[in-house]
């Protein structure tokens, strides 16, 4: 099969087949103070002339936009050079080589580093400029993979995160301080060789997610998972330890058995007044979830879009009466839901998504905000060719910065009519009104996967 049929390496998500710096962008209206820092996005790309077997095995590049006193100082691009970028198997002879990494799902920062991750290796630091440190291991500290989608406790400042294998153990939950220390490593028993991509945190829990998406030795893209109706869908529930103590509480983890289906994504969750913990993020069925998979491995039979058939859901777990509720909350084919983070672990009223066009009449590649309080939800579509990337929540500052949706979402749109780009800087609380600021980029931005917002304060 040529490259150019890999709809991952096509379209939106065609490679860029270099690394530049352009400085002054041009911006339309005006860039919020508070917006001083750097929107820092991933994605697969691939070099010129190689053709992965899955969308999820190209190489990670990193594209950073630095704002700042109103202005958009510059754009880069950057590999993540990592030894895979260069050839190097990430199986051996040994077993994984950790450093062997895509380093291509997401990028955070966390007590001062920056980390572009990928959730079957170690995390790669690198510098405010994205040129590449090299592989991270929190002073040898960390010695398995590291989920690349950790949790960072808005009270505490801990971090959480997890490494999920298809061979035992199949899931340690590490906790690093908030200055970047490792305080605990506990394996998690009665976990499976289930996929586990993301997980959440509330207060006085963390919860996993395991899909009927499990370990296939049969599949041979490179990312050897697959459907299975056998494997028993499951929230697991384990009690936190207190910050800063260690010690660990794994062991008083509980498993509760749920519908059939796989859920990529969190949104988030958190301790309702009744001492339950409500969970909500898309979920995907069989069907939607192997149209899912053709088009990140470009076989037949696959979808238009990278998601197919995934709507919100929400699971509610009564740990009172061992018994988990499962509801649909809205029927929008969406991914990558966000929120305003200083809300992670604790009920919030808002989120963020974006919807792919389907048969519901959604026409064009959507952006969502969800109004859980009273059920309405705003919907911004972009229209023809053109497709915005997850929606990164900003907080605003001064008079009326303590609601909820007081900020900005900031997302990246690939425009094919145009090639060009452009990042839209968006009123949270609106998104019906025109965006505040447009800067336009020197290049059409691939689609991307995940990315922060990292303030000079970090």
């Amino acid at each position: 099969m040529s490259s150019t049929a890999k709809p991952y390496l096509t379209g939106h998500y065609t490679p860029v087949t270099d690394e530049i710096t352009a400085t002054g962008l041009t911006v339309e209206g005006t860039i919020p103070p508070e917006l001083t820092g750097r929107l820092i996005r991933n994605s697969h790309n691939p070099k010129p002339g190689i053709t992965p077997t899955h969308w999820f095995k190209g190489s990670g590049m990193v594209h950073g936009i630095r704002l700042r006193d109103g202005r958009a100082e510059w754009y880069r691009n950057r590999w993540v050079h990592t030894p895979a970028l260069d050839g190097a198997p990430y199986m051996t002879e040994n077993g994984p080589d950790l450093t062997a990494s895509t380093a291509g799902t997401h990028v955070i920062e966390h007590a001062g580093r920056l980390l572009a991750l990928s959730e079957a290796a170690l995390p790669f630091e690198l510098t405010a400029d994205l040129e590449t440190v090299g592989a991270y291991d929190f002073g040898g500290k960390l010695r398995t993979a590291m989920t690349a989608h950790p949790k960072e406790d808005p009270v505490t400042g801990e971090l959480h995160f997890f490494a999920s294998s298809p061979f035992p153990p199949y899931l340690i939950h590490h906790v690093a301080s908030a200055d970047g220390k490792v305080l605990e490593s506990q394996e998690v028993p009665g976990a499976s060789a289930a996929l586990k991509h993301d997980f959440a945190i509330t207060e006085h829990y963390v919860v996993f997610l395991e899909g009927s998406v499990t370990f296939d030795p049969a599949e041979h893209s490179g990312i050897p998972y697959g459907w299975d109706d056998e494997q028993v869908s499951r929230i697991g529930v384990m009690p936190r330890t207190a910050a800063g103590t260690g010690g660990g509480r794994a062991r008083e983890i509980r498993w509760f058995e749920i519908g059939q289906g796989y859920g990529m994504h969190f949104a988030n969750a958190y301790e309702d007044p009744y001492g339950r913990i409500v969970v909500e993020g898309p979920t995907v069925g069989r069907d939607g979830w192997q149209r899912s998979w053709n088009w990140w491995v470009g076989a037949e039979d696959r979808g238009a879009e990278p998601n197919s058939g995934s709507h919100s859901t929400r699971w509610t777990v009564d740990l009172a009466a061992g018994s988990v509720k499962e509801e649909p909350t809205d029927d929008l084919t969406v991914e990558f839901p966000t929120i305003n983070e200083a809300f992670l672990g604790i009920e919030h009223r808002y989120q963020y998504a974006l919807a792919f066009p389907d048969d519901l009449g959604i026409a064009a590649h959507t952006l969502v905000k969800y109004d859980r309080t009273t059920g309405a939800r705003q919907l911004l579509p972009f229209g023809a060719g053109r497709l915005p990337s997850e929606a990164v929540f900003v907080p605003a500052e001064g008079p009326g910065a303590s609601q909820e949706d007081a900020g900005y979402l900031l997302t990246v749109v690939s425009d094919l009519k145009a090639n060009a780009s452009q990042l839209l800087v968006l009123d949270a609380s609106d998104l019906t009104v025109p965006p505040v600021a447009t800067i336009h980029l020197p290049r059409r931005v691939p689609a991307m996967i995940h990315g922060s917002w990292i303030p000079d304060a970090a």
